[in-house]
């Protein structure tokens, strides 16, 4: 893991404009929502799925870049004050913040355009039909229908009490689409004639919904200092989540539900899909 987290620091590093390229004041601003710090979970995920189908890493790099840079615009977006208005991530202040408001937007929007423009400007697919079919797969996860529209949900439910199929819904969406675009677009880096992808889409669905029970309890029961943004955010602007839904205790169990889901579906693939299996213990085992 750390030696795929250092590949993509380093791919991150070469694609975004250098921060004394004019306009320098907006470079520098996507260099620190990027640059600062993360778990980089997608790229760990389009890596692992590469791996499997044997995939030239050099496009890995390039779809891992993609991957994250559409997570950070939507930190950025999502941590302004008309979103969750919030002045803390990865522990340092938040773009909007540390710049202004008007930048934050704009860092958004920039690092969105410039996920696009390095799914398409290589060559990282065997036929152009499957790189076409890389860029509808990352459209169709950050859009309406996939995280933004994810994000819709989110803050229409502040105040109200959603059904778990409900929460599932929003969740599947705001932060599982992409996650499940990380395994798909690492997969289809090669031809997949050995794995199955069913079951991989599987996998990724399970994975992104315990991805975001793990959250709501560690919002819940972590601090400021480890999480390295604002502990209790969901309580105080009372947002439906797991916890607040079903109780510690039962989030806590649904949360190792999926993890066993998970690792079950991964016994369908070469060698039990070991890498995946140990992002999967990654996701599910964050320090409470």
């Amino acid at each position: 893991m750390l030696e795929q987290q250092s590949r993509v620091e380093k791919a991150l590093n070469a694609i975004l404009p250098a921060a004394d390229q004019r306009p320098e004041g907006l470079h520098s601003a996507m260099r620190y929502a990027v640059m600062g710090g993360g778990k980089r979970v997608r790229p760990l995920l389009v890596y692992a799925a590469g791996e499997l189908v044997s995939a030239n890493p050099d496009r890995l790099d390039l779809i891992a870049c993609a991957v994250e840079l559409i997570h950070a615009y939507s930190l950025v977006h999502d941590d302004m004050p008309c979103m969750d208005d919030d002045s803390l991530r990865r522990g340092r202040p938040t773009v909007h913040v540390e710049y202004d408001e008007s930048t934050a937007l704009l860092v958004g929007d920039a690092l969105q355009s410039l996920a696009f423009q390095v799914l398409s400007e290589r060559e990282l697919a065997d036929e152009p039909e499957g790189q076409l079919q890389m860029i509808e797969i990352l459209a169709s996860a950050a859009g309406s229908r996939g995280m933004a529209g994810g994000q819709a949900i989110d803050l229409e439910s502040v105040g109200r009490e959603l059904s778990e199929p409900e929460l599932e819904f929003m969740h599947v969406r705001k932060t599982g689409a992409l996650i499940r675009a990380s395994v798909r677009l690492g997969a289809l880096c090669a031809r997949a004639h050995n794995v199955d992808m069913e079951a991989l889409d599987r996998f990724s669905k399970v994975a992104g919904l315990g991805f975001q029970v793990v959250d709501d309890l560690l919002d819940a029961q972590s601090s400021t200092a480890i999480l390295g943004k604002t502990a209790g955010k969901d309580a105080s602007n009372n947002k439906p989540t797991y916890v607040s839904l079903l109780g510690v205790v039962r989030a806590r169990d649904l949360a190792e539900e999926l993890q066993r889901d998970a690792l079950d579906v991964l016994k369908q693939l070469p060698q039990g899909g070991a890498r995946l299996g140990d992002i999967a213990g990654f996701i599910f085992n964050r320090d409470f």
